[in-house]
């Protein structure tokens, strides 16, 4: 299955133009000062192949933190570390209608956070990184990614002290209620972990190069695992909006709140966008009109 070889850049520089008139339905997240400074008209997209072709398009250069686009990486890290029947013991799987910082949601499910692509479930799964403290375990996540995915990710200081002068009340409450449920041990470490990881940071080209990773039967990832993290991806990686994205798109996709967009087409490729400008419920608007006419033009859905 090689549908993204139905790409050329003259038809990319297209979609992206129009994907682009979108933004206007969007607004750039204020959670941080730093992340604020962002233009919602920025536009990157890079595709990676598994042919070993890659397509870029537009404000390349820009380095943004990948936020809640890590989630589905943490997930990755800690099947492969310690097996599935483990970590499906810390989180479950399951799809939430409550929006992704909900606490309230935490107390009905009694602590149990519903699945890792909300912050409990990615706030818990950070408790049980590898490492001594946070830094420790921040650093342990990173390189293992750089080196399976050959990018170049790395720990974006100011904006890991953009968000530690601003955080997140919601944040501190669930982190607080998982020690209170004992869900986790450290809520202190683990929200400081939460926090750095999501600070990991790199261009559009370093998003695509991990995506590569969900994508590729490669002998590296476990196929079991990646078969459930595209999963959970599909079924809650663009929070209440994902059963939407999955009839409209049909791809496993995450995003995060700096505006970073990933798709990934299984044994094909990973798409992905940065687009600082967000919808209500968290999802980079010109990333996803994007990706939605990508996949409706090359016929990219997993459902055929």
């Amino acid at each position: 299955m090689t549908r993204l070889s139905g790409i050329n850049t003259t038809a990319l520089s297209t979609w992206v133009e129009q994907a682009k008139s979108h933004v206007h339905r969007g607004r750039v997240a204020d959670r941080t000062p730093r992340l604020n400074m962002a233009n919602p008209y920025w536009f990157a997209v890079h595709i990676c192949c598994v042919t070993g072709q890659n397509y870029s398009v537009g404000d390349t250069d820009y380095v943004f933190p990948l936020m809640s686009v890590v989630k589905a990486f943490s997930l990755l890290y800690l099947l492969e570390t310690f097996g599935a029947e483990k970590v499906l013991q810390w989180v479950g799987v399951e799809p939430s209608q409550a929006p992704f910082n909900s606490l309230d949601q935490l107390i009905a499910d009694r602590g149990y956070p519903r699945n890792p692509m909300i912050n409990s479930g990615a706030i818990t799964l950070a408790a049980k990184l590898p490492g001594d403290n946070a830094s420790d375990r921040t650093q342990r996540f990173c390189q293992w990614l750089n080196q399976l995915a050959g990018c170049q990710l790395k720990l974006d200081e100011l904006m890991l002290a953009s968000v530690r002068l601003t955080r997140s009340p919601a944040n501190q409450a669930i982190a607080n209620y998982l020690a209170q449920s004992q869900h986790i041990e450290l809520p202190e470490i683990s929200l400081d972990t939460y926090e750095q990881i999501c600070c990991l940071s790199g261009k559009v080209e370093d998003l695509a190069l991990i995506g590569k990773l969900l994508a590729v039967r490669d002998g590296i990832i476990s196929p079991k695992n990646r078969r459930i993290v595209n999963a959970v991806m599909l079924t809650c990686g663009l929070y209440e909006a994902s059963a939407e994205f999955a009839v409209r798109i049909g791809l496993p996709m995450k995003s995060g709140i700096s505006g970073g967009l990933l798709a990934i087409i299984p044994g094909a490729g990973a798409i992905a966008c940065y687009s600082p400008a967000l919808d209500t419920v968290g999802n980079p608007v010109a990333g996803l009109a994007f990706v939605e006419t990508l996949a409706q033009q090359l016929e990219l859905s997993i459902f055929g």
